[in-house]
């Protein structure tokens, strides 16, 4: 698999791909119509990455509320990963958000994904939380990136951008 898969918008043409990639990521996954039913609604934005020849190989969604965003859903095929895909489709989620104007971001993830848990530390979200039983049989951790729209948070971000660049995964 390349790591060129491209980055578009989810329709709802993708959603039976997007939730048979779900159910083997997750434990609990989203059913096809929770996907229908978050694509929507207007204060969402979801994207598929797709490779040619595979097909889809990772999505995203986003929540905007005021000046609030939510990441609702990231997932990556498990034979696309080290690839930094789950890290380009962050930079689009990140950059919808900041184009709709919100100053903060947040998400949960599971205490046992230390990757997941790095790859967002890599954007600037810290730990503020716990949210007991979030998942089936496991406690979430509750992270938020603040002032998405501050200088330090875009140097973080071109920083993100010029380590994807290096290593070719643009």
């Amino acid at each position: 698999m390349s790591e060129y898969a491209s980055i578009r918008t989810m329709t709802r043409d993708d959603i039976p791909a997007v939730a048979t990639l779900e159910q083997q990521i997750y434990d609990n996954p989203w059913s096809v119509r929770v996907f229908y039913d978050e694509l929507a609604m207007e204060n969402r934005r979801y994207l598929v990455a797709e490779e040619d020849g595979v097909g889809i190989v990772g999505y995203g969604g986003l929540l905007v509320v005021e000046s609030d965003a939510h990441i609702t859903t990231l997932g990556v095929d498990v034979a696309a990963r080290r690839q930094s895909l789950g890290t380009r489709l962050m930079l689009e989620l990140v950059g919808g958000a900041i184009g709709a104007g919100v100053d903060h971001i947040t998400l949960e993830v599971r205490m046992s994904n230390e990757g997941a848990q790095r790859l967002y530390q890599k954007f600037g979200f810290a730990p503020v939380g716990l949210r007991k039983h979030y998942y089936r049989n496991e406690d979430a951790l509750v992270m938020w990136a603040n002032d998405i729209n501050g200088i330090d948070y875009q140097s973080r971000l071109m920083g993100v951008r010029n380590e994807l660049a290096a290593a070719g995964h643009v």
